[in-house]
């Protein structure tokens, strides 16, 4: 069986940036909810899960603020044609059958690897759809990645793919359990955790494939024979320490939904209403079409029980 987790914010920005200028009849901004609603059922599609929800950052935890006052705050504000499209499809989830989740001062790759976590004792295979650095460290043999950037696809007929441990190892350089040590050497600017100064991705990739992990590193670091890198590490080590916590997934929280809840359950009515009032025509007809499906499968259950 098979748990799909979708980073939420994630794909509402890529949509509402992909597809501009869409709007319905009354003038409301109705490309990211568009972009998100088609993303998510090809996604579906794609993927064939059991399983599925949502997730959304809702603050910042304390203990990373306090290791790095200054941690995501090069972000800009959200666009105001965002905010209610955003409002709209957080809502918009549990029509569409999907778990919408969400924990005060919790960002969501925290609580989507602690779904991964719950996972892994259940025996669930799981799907992370996502383009965050962090989660790749959690890919196995029971957990990929879903993308379907072109970079990834295997050949030009694909629309999607799932990254396994195999093509995570060949993207980063390092297995996925490695990935945290080599971004506490090269930050993440997307987070605004500051790397270290002169030390690139390749560097970063060498000196864990030599080393390990940063605690290796910084306790071995006479061993680099490189004077000026090994000034810069020996300099930088609570720098390095700090960014090692900050990469690290929190796997403590408890899960806001059991996984059982998850499974997928469309409100068709409610799914078709909400299409119907930013008129997404194409996708109107199809949930009826699909809708009408379900019923009589419902209707077949029901007559053979």
């Amino acid at each position: 069986m098979r748990l799909l987790l979708i980073d939420g914010h994630y794909y509402v920005y890529r949509s509402f940036h992909a597809i501009q200028n869409l709007t319905n009849s009354a003038g409301e901004p109705t490309n990211a909810i568009y972009g998100f609603i088609k993303t998510v059922r090809k996604m579906l599609k794609d993927v064939k899960p059991e399983f599925a929800a949502v997730f959304w950052d809702e603050g910042m935890p304390q203990k990373r603020l306090l290791l790095q006052p200054s941690y995501k705050q090069q972000r800009e504000a959200m666009p105001d044609k965002m905010i209610p499209q955003l409002q709209f499809i957080q809502s918009f989830c549990r029509p569409m059958g999907l778990c919408s989740i969400s924990q005060p001062d919790t960002e969501a790759d925290d609580l989507m690897g602690c779904y991964v976590a719950a996972a892994r004792q259940a025996a669930l295979d799981v799907v992370l759809a996502t383009n965050d650095k962090d989660l790749f460290q959690l890919v196995d043999n029971h957990v990929t990645i879903y993308s379907t950037s072109k970079a990834d696809l295997k050949s030009a007929k694909d629309s999607h793919a799932l990254l396994g441990e195999p093509e995570v190892t060949l993207k980063w350089g390092v297995p996925p359990v490695q990935i945290v040590e080599v971004l506490a050497l090269t930050g993440d600017t997307v987070d605004n955790i500051p790397g270290i100064e002169g030390i690139g991705a390749k560097t970063a990739v060498n000196l864990i494939r030599q080393f390990g992990t940063v605690e290796n590193l910084l306790q071995q670091v006479r061993q680099i024979q490189n004077e000026k890198l090994r000034q810069r590490i020996q300099e930088s080590e609570k720098q390095i320490r700090d960014n090692r916590q900050m990469v690290q997934l929190e796997l403590d929280h408890p899960l806001p939904k059991k996984i059982p809840e998850l499974v997928i359950t469309p409100d068709y009515n409610e799914y078709i209403r909400g299409l119907e009032r930013y008129e997404f025509n194409s996708l109107i007809k199809e949930l009826k079409e699909e809708a009408a499906t379900a019923g009589i499968a419902r209707q077949g259950e029901l007559e053979l029980g």
